[in-house]
């Protein structure tokens, strides 16, 4: 019973800290955005966010083992007549595997990096291309740090603890912006940029190394191969990567269609919207991140559909609150903020945002059933959906790019996700999973209904008395954060939720 109350004290910090991870992470993104386009300008930015998404496509080398490596350790530690030794094993061969992944992706970023040309236009300059290869270099050392430190985080991840990897978090969202900035005041430019975050990458490396052995007691067998075992995470593994391959191309392949067929400034727009966007889908992943362990230990006790579904439902609940808050007051006050934060240049990044952020709103608050699909083994349907989607939005992208630019992009990744985690997931949760999606959306319409009035009569003040400076800005988004979640307590909490918003308060 101690540790149960532990576990939920774990995951109830572990998401408090995760928000205030994200408010400063996007404090600071308030200030450090600007402070780039003002050292380095527009078209070493768009430099910057396009080599870094050519060398974050290295990522699918990871190939799913992570979320494999939570569902194994939880099947030995429940099923497993010696869990001990089959999880001592399990961290031998992670480790010995990341580390193979980490020499491949180093080696495989370098000869990218040696052929840089290829990747831009004819648009770009020699010093362009000059400086694209040497970010993509130090950007590919950085994630072979990224792959070392890989198994140490999995291995904090199934001990839940949380607190320890999001204060670690926290340290490198204030220190990473700081360390760069002083590189940019010497001087070095983007290249300062991406040696602030190798930097950083290689401290985590360490805190989570001496962390897993000397807290946790993280032990590993190296000798002892077991073939079934390698097998059966290669088969897990193999549909995660395809899915994330969907997110690759959805997230950072439109960035290297545009950079391939158009201006760095354009790239530089598009890339401001795509960081709004970003905010939206870390609310819900902090949320969701801290039920994995839970997840794959209620399948692999009971596998109880009902549980399952009433955990779904609860932490949808709580995203969809959170979701219409943020996106309803981007919409309300975003336009100007967008203006003052990165110029009347990228003034076209609010639209592009509003636009892709809001089919997102579908599975960001399902963010919990893509964890019971791979908890169950049951993820390789949605995997192949989500590709097939993900074709289809680079296919409409390249044709409609060359004549509505940034907007083809949005459009490709609409449709995807409205016809992938939008009508065919839900059907997939309901008909093959086993959960109850009706009970799912029951439970979320209530906090629909009220964000779309309250939203809507937002927008409708704006448009009557537009915002026109940064105490209007100020006085919009807090009248509207008042009323929102006065209403979500008068009218959405239950009787329980309300007394713990109460005790909140008292405390």
């Amino acid at each position: 019973m101690h540790q149960n109350r532990i576990i939920k004290g774990q995951r109830k910090k572990g998401a408090i800290f995760g928000y205030i991870n994200i408010a400063v992470k996007n404090l600071v993104s308030l200030v450090y955005t600007p402070l780039l386009l003002h050292y380095i300008g527009n078209a070493d930015y768009g430099i910057y966010q396009t080599t870094y998404s050519l060398i974050f496509s290295l990522s699918l080398l990871s190939m799913g083992f992570t979320e494999a490596y939570v569902r194994f350790y939880m099947q030995f530690k429940e099923k497993s007549e010696k869990p001990d030794d089959r999880i001592k094993k399990l961290n031998g061969l992670y480790l010995v595997t990341y580390f193979v992944i980490a020499l491949i992706a180093t080696i495989i970023g370098v000869i990218m990096a040696s052929r840089a040309e290829i990747f831009f236009s004819k648009e770009f300059s020699c010093n362009e291309i000059q400086l694209a290869r040497i970010l993509m270099i130090i950007m590919s050392v950085n994630i072979g740090v990224t792959f070392l430190s890989t198994p140490f985080d999995a291995f904090i991840m199934v001990h839940e603890e949380f607190v320890f990897q999001q204060t670690r978090q926290l340290f490198t969202q204030v220190a990473q912006p700081v360390l760069a900035v002083v590189l940019l005041e010497v001087g070095w430019g983007a290249v300062g940029v991406a040696s602030a975050q190798l930097v950083l990458t290689t401290i985590l490396l360490l805190l989570n190394i001496r962390f897993s052995l000397q807290k946790l007691g993280m032990k590993f067998i190296f000798w002892s191969y077991e073939g079934k075992l390698l097998k059966g995470i290669l088969v897990f593994s193999f549909w995660v990567l395809l899915s994330q391959i969907f997110d690759l191309i959805n997230n950072q392949v439109p960035n290297y269609l545009l950079a391939a067929t158009t201006t760095a400034t354009i790239v530089a727009t598009f890339a401001i919207a795509l960081q709004i966007r970003s905010i939206f889908i870390s609310l819900s992943v902090t949320m969701s991140n801290v039920f994995i362990p839970k997840i794959n230990n209620i399948v692999a006790r009971s596998n109880d559909n009902t549980i399952l579904t009433e955990l779904m439902a609860k932490v949808g609940r709580y995203q969809s609150i959170l979701f219409i808050y943020v996106y309803g007051g981007f919409l309300i006050v975003g336009k100007y903020f967008v203006d003052i934060w990165a110029g009347n240049t990228n003034q076209a990044a609010y639209g592009l945002a509003a636009a892709m952020t809001l089919p997102l709103f579908i599975p960001l608050i399902q963010n919990t059933g893509i964890e019971i699909q791979r908890a169950k083994n049951k993820h390789k349907m949605r995997s192949l959906i989500y590709l097939f989607t993900a074709f289809l939005d680079i296919a409409i992208s390249a044709i409609l790019i060359p004549r509505y630019g940034y907007w083809a992009t949005a459009i490709g990744y609409i449709l995807s996700i409205l016809l992938g985690p939008g009508v065919f997931m839900n059907w997939y949760y309901h008909r093959t999973i086993g959960l109850d999606m009706l009970f799912f959306w029951r439970h979320q319409l209530p906090s629909m209904i009220n964000g779309i009035i309250v939203v809507s009569a937002g927008m409708l003040l704006v448009y009557l008395a537009p915002v026109r400076s940064i105490f209007m800005f100020i006085g919009y988004a807090l009248v509207y954060s008042l009323v929102y979640f006065l209403s979500i307590y008068l009218f959405i909490l239950d009787e329980n939720e309300k007394h713990k918003v109460r005790a909140l308060f008292r405390r």
